[in-house]
């Protein structure tokens, strides 16, 4: 590193005053020289381009652990501890925030039992969905956010966005997903017990579609951690970092990072860092 920093400021230190202050010879410096670059630098320089190239592609939301993951998906050999020091040395790092969270209200009609009992690790698509609402805070006032994921893929197969907090807002999504997705009867949706999810409106369509409706005991955000970690991610990567100034806006911005970035590109940890789109993809390949 010292015989490096000597050779980019040869022009304007002389090499002799250097090499007493960082304590090594001047001899030494001119056999680093002759020797050339050793076959680990060139490694190193090739890693440090693609390593930059997947943290850009990954709108410089990845750390090293999802870079290595990509890194490896590719086909390409080299240790975590390697590219986290790359990274170090290059200044890359994930750019986050800390995320905040409200909660919905608890509606008065019975809630439906709770089906999934935190085991998320689903082996097919379209077998258990599920939803949670957020809110989104622009200068026009809150957007209201619910989305439905499919815990095969933690795909987001379903997606609405309004000004008010009702009923029809879980119910768009929902729909959305259905159309998308077609499943099977039988597929279980689970969410929290708020009154949006608990009314009888929601509850028709989901009879109507042959939907077993699941709901997470009370008061635990860990029977619905997968919606809370999508909005997590959602809003450390994306929200935080934006000042939306109305309602379309955030929306807008808000479906391209969903449908763009997260379903399509961004690598998830819990798929071998493959994205959503990807992982189904492969799934469907081995099937046929």
């Amino acid at each position: 590193m010292k015989f490096e920093f000597m050779k980019a400021r040869a022009k304007e230190f002389p090499i002799e005053k250097m090499a007493k202050v960082f304590e090594v010879s001047v001899n030494g410096y001119y056999t680093h020289l002759k020797r050339g670059i050793t076959v680990r630098e060139e490694e190193n320089i090739r890693l440090k381009g693609l390593i930059e190239k997947i943290h850009q592609e990954g709108r410089r939301k990845y750390g090293s652990p999802r870079v290595h993951g990509k890194l490896k998906n590719a086909g390409i050999k080299c240790s975590k501890k390697r590219v986290a020091k790359l990274m170090r040395k290059e200044g890359l790092k994930a750019e986050m925030r800390k995320s905040w969270k409200v909660t919905t209200k608890q509606g008065k009609r019975k809630a439906a039992p709770n089906l999934v009992v935190q085991k998320f690790q689903i082996g097919i698509p379209n077998h258990t969905w599920v939803s949670d609402i957020t809110y989104i805070k622009t200068k026009e006032g809150w957007l209201y956010l619910t989305a439905v994921i499919d815990l095969f893929s933690r795909k987001v197969v379903g997606l609405s966005m309004g000004e008010r907090l009702d009923t029809s807002l879980i119910e768009k999504a929902l729909k959305q997903a259905l159309y998308h997705r077609a499943p099977p009867k039988g597929l279980i949706h689970h969410s929290d017990r708020g009154c949006q999810y608990t009314s009888e409106e929601f509850g028709k369509i989901a009879r109507e579609n042959g939907i077993i409706l699941s709901m997470s005991s009370t008061g635990n955000c860990y029977d619905n951690a997968v919606a809370e970690s999508f909005f997590h991610t959602l809003k450390t990567e994306h929200v935080h970092k934006n000042n939306f100034h109305t309602r379309e806006e955030a929306k807008r911005s808000i479906f391209e990072y969903i449908e763009v970035f997260y379903n399509r590109q961004r690598a998830h940890s819990f798929l071998g860092y493959l994205s959503p789109a990807e992982f189904e993809e492969n799934w469907n390949k081995q099937v046929i």
